[in-house]
C-alpha cells in the first residue's frame, strides 16, 4: 500500500505539471512580432463530436499547411491544429487585405452551402486564447420552404484583440455582414477571402485573461439556479434520510430489545426476522469472482473521481485548457489500476477464491473491455465520415503502450499485494451448512422494483446539476463551479449509501439472506438513472442529430453511465457490508 500511496502523490504533480504546461512561448512580445495563430476545426455548432478538420473546406490555405504539435489530451479531444493563413503580428492593425482570390468550382460551393446549412462554426486558437464564428448565414426573411432559402458565406473576417503591455489579453473574431457570398446556386464563384485587425488596449492583467470564458457558469442568476439546487437538494435528502433513519433506528432498537429479552426468556423460542438468517447472511455468494471484480473496478474508479476533483479544486481544468481533463483521465486511470488489482484480489481471497490469476484478468477488462469494444466501434465510425474524433494510430499506440507498461504491471502487482494479505473475512457469526429457503416475497420486494426505489433518491439529488454538466460536455457552455459540483457528488454518495443500506436491512427482515448482490445493483441502480436521462437529453434538451453524433452520446455516455454503476454500486455494497456486520455483531447469534 505505500507504494499505491507514492504513485498516487506522483500522479497529481504528473497531472498538475500536465493541466498547466502551455506553449514554448513565454507570451510576452514586441511590436511587430509574431504571435501564434492555428485553425482548429469546423463543424455543425449542435453536433459537438462531429468536428473535421478546418482545411477540409475549401478556405485559403497558406502554402506548406504545417501541423502543430499536440499533446494526448489534445489528440483525444480531436483538436487538429493547423497554421492560420492569417498574419496577426502584435500591435500590428491591418486594413481589410485580401488572403487570396479563389475560384470556386461547383463542388467547392455545394460544400459551402451544405456546411452553411448545418450551421458550421470554426475554431482557433491565438496565443492560446480561443475564438470562433460562423462560416456564413441563411437569410430566414423568406419563404418556409428550404429550397427558397440563400445561403452565404462570410468572405471578410475582422479580428479585433485586446493587449495589455508586451500580452496578448483577448480576441474576438466577427464577420462582416455587408461581406458576403450568395451559395443558393450551383456555379462558379469567384471570392476574395479577406480579413482585417484591429488592437486595443485593455486593463485586464495576463493572469485574468482567462475569467471572460468562465463568466456565463458563474453568472449571478445561473450560480443561483445551482445554490437552488444544492439547498433543494440538501432539504430533500435531510427530510428523506432523516424519515428513513428515525424509523430504522427504532425498529432496530426494537429488535435489539426483543432479541435480547427473547434470549433471556426462551432460548428455544423459534426466532423470526432478520435474527432468524443469521447461519445464512454471511453466506458467501454466487459468481464470487465477478463480484469481487466489481468492487475492483469501482474502488478505481471512485478513486480516479476523487483526484479528478482535486485536480479540478486547485484550478488545473480551467476554461479552454486544451485536453487536460483527458490527459488526467488517462494517467490517473493508468496510475491507480493498483488499487483494482489489490481491492479484488484481496477480497477474492477473503471469499476462499483460489483462482485469483483469472479473477485478475476479469477485474482488467471488466470496465475496460465494454469501453474498448465501443472505442472500436466509434472510432470506425469517425473514421468513416473522416472527423478530427478519429484517433490517428500514434495515439492509438500510446494508449496502448500506457496500458501495456503501466496499467497491466500495477494491476498484477497490487493483485499480488492483495492476494499475499491474507485478510480474513470478517463474519461476526458462523455459516450453517445448508441454506434456508427464503420465503415467498410480493413483487415490490423483487430485485428490480427495489434497484428503481434505490436510484430515484440519488438521481433526484443531482438531476438540476445533470443538466450543466451535459450542456458543458455536450453542447458549448463552460462548467467551471467544481466546488457546487463536489458537493453534490458528497451528497451523492451519502445517499446511495444510505438508501442501499435502509434497502438491505428491509430485504433481510423479509428473511431473504441474498443481499450480497442485491446491495451492489441497488447502489449502482443511479447510473441506469442517468442513462436514461441521456435519452430525455437527447430528445428534449439538445438539438444533436445524425447517425456519428448520435452513435458518440449514447455510445460513450453508456460507459460514463457504466462507470457510475460500478462505483455506486461499490459505494452502496460496502455501506451495507457494514450495516450488516455492525447488526449481527451486536446480538448473540449462537
Amino acid at each position: 500500500m505505500g507504494g499505491i500511496r507514492h504513485a498516487s502523490l506522483l500522479l497529481m504533480f504528473l497531472c498538475f505539471v500536465v493541466g498547466v504546461k502551455s506553449d514554448a512561448s513565454d507570451h510576452k512580445y514586441k511590436l511587430g512580432d509574431p504571435v501564434p495563430l492555428y485553425a482548429n476545426k469546423v463543424g455543425p455548432f449542435n453536433n459537438p463530436s462531429e468536428t473535421y478538420r478546418y482545411f477540409d473546406l475549401p478556405f485559403c490555405s497558406p502554402d506548406g499547411v504545417k501541423d502543430k504539435s499536440e499533446a494526448l489530451g489534445e489528440v483525444l479531444n480531436g483538436d487538429r491544429l493547423v497554421g492560420a493563413p492569417y498574419k496577426l503580428d502584435f500591435l500590428a492593425d491591418k486594413e481589410p487585405e485580401i488572403i487570396c482570390k479563389r475560384k470556386l468550382s461547383k463542388k467547392q460551393v455545394a460544400e459551402f452551402r451544405s456546411a452553411v446549412a448545418k450551421e458550421y462554426y470554426f475554431q482557433m486558437y491565438y496565443d492560446d486564447l480561443p475564438l470562433w464564428g460562423f462560416i456564413g448565414k441563411i437569410d430566414k426573411d423568406v419563404k418556409a420552404d428550404p429550397n427558397d432559402h440563400k445561403y452565404y458565406l462570410f468572405k471578410h473576417l475582422h479580428f479585433e484583440i485586446f493587449f495589455n503591455k508586451d500580452r496578448v489579453i483577448e480576441i474576438n473574431a466577427r464577420a462582416d455582414s455587408n461581406a458576403l457570398v450568395d451559395l443558393t446556386e450551383d456555379r462558379e464563384i469567384d471570392v476574395d477571402f479577406m480579413y482585417s485587425v484591429k488592437w486595443k488596449e485593455t486593463e485586464v492583467t495576463f493572469e485574468n485573461r482567462m475569467e471572460k470564458y468562465s463568466s456565463s457558469s458563474t453568472h449571478s442568476r445561473h450560480l443561483e439556479i445551482h445554490w437552488f439546487s444544492i439547498i433543494n437538494s440538501c432539504v430533500t435528502v435531510l427530510l428523506l434520510t432523516g424519515f428513513l433513519a428515525t424509523i430504522l433506528m427504532r425498529v432496530l432498537k426494537n429488535d435489539f430489545v426483543k432479541y435480547a429479552h427473547d434470549e433471556e426468556t426462551a432460548d428455544d423460542q423459534e426466532e423470526t426476522g432478520w435474527k432468524y438468517i443469521h447461519g445464512d447472511v454471511f453466506r458467501f455468494p454466487k459468481y464470487k469472482s465477478l463480484l469481487a471484480a466489481s468492487l475492483g473496478c469501482g474502488s478505481q474508479l471512485f478513486t480516479l473521481t476523487t483526484f479528478i476533483f482535486i485536480l479540478a479544486l486547485v484550478g488545473v481544468f480551467y476554461p479552454y485548457n486544451r485536453g487536460a481533463l483527458f490527459t488526467a483521465l488517462v494517467v490517473i486511470y493508468a496510475l491507480t489500476s493498483g488499487i483494482a488489482g489489490y481491492t479484488a484480489a484481496s477480497f477474492y481471497c477473503q471469499l476462499e477464491g483460489t483462482n485469483w490469476v483469472r479473477n485478475l484478468l476479469l477485474t482488467g477488462g471488466l470496465f475496460c473491455g465494454p469501453l474498448f469494444l465501443t472505442f472500436c466501434f466509434l472510432n470506425t465510425v469517425a473514421i468513416t465520415y473522416h472527423a478530427t474524433a478519429a484517433l490517428p494510430f500514434g495515439t492509438i499506440v500510446v494508449i496502448f503502450l500506457i496500458w501495456a507498461l503501466i496499467t497491466s504491471p500495477l494491476l498484477v502487482l497490487g493483485g499480488i499485494a492483495g492476494k499475499n494479505s491474507k485478510a480474513e473475512f470478517q463474519a461476526p457469526c458462523r455459516t450453517t451448512k445448508y441454506p434456508r429457503e427464503i420465503p415467498p416475497l410480493p413483487w415490490y420486494r423483487g430485485t428490480l422494483p427495489q434497484m428503481a426505489m434505490a436510484g430515484f433518491l440519488p438521481f433526484s439529488a443531482i438531476y438540476i446539476e445533470l443538466y450543466y454538466i451535459f450542456a458543458s460536455v455536450w453542447g458549448h457552455r463552460i462548467y467551471t463551479i467544481y466546488s457546487i459540483l463536489f458537493i453534490v457528488f458528497i451528497i451523492l454518495l451519502i445517499v446511495t449509501a444510505f438508501i442501499t443500506v435502509a434497502l438491505t436491512y428491509f430485504q433481510l427482515a423479509a428473511e431473504d439472506h441474498k443481499w450480497w448482490w442485491r446491495s451492489f445493483a441497488c447502489g449502482g441502480s443511479t447510473g441506469l438513472f442517468i442513462y436514461g436521462y441521456c435519452l430525455y437529453y437527447y430528445n428534449a434538451r439538445s438539438e444533436m442529430s445524425g447517425f456519428m453524433q448520435t452513435s458518440f452520446f449514447f455510445g460513450y455516455m453508456a460507459c460514463v453511465c457504466y462507470a457510475f454503476f460500478l462505483m455506486l454500486g461499490t459505494v452502496g455494497f460496502r455501506a451495507a457490508l457494514f450495516f450488516v456486520r455492525h447488526i449481527y455483531r451486536s446480538i448473540k447469534c449462537e
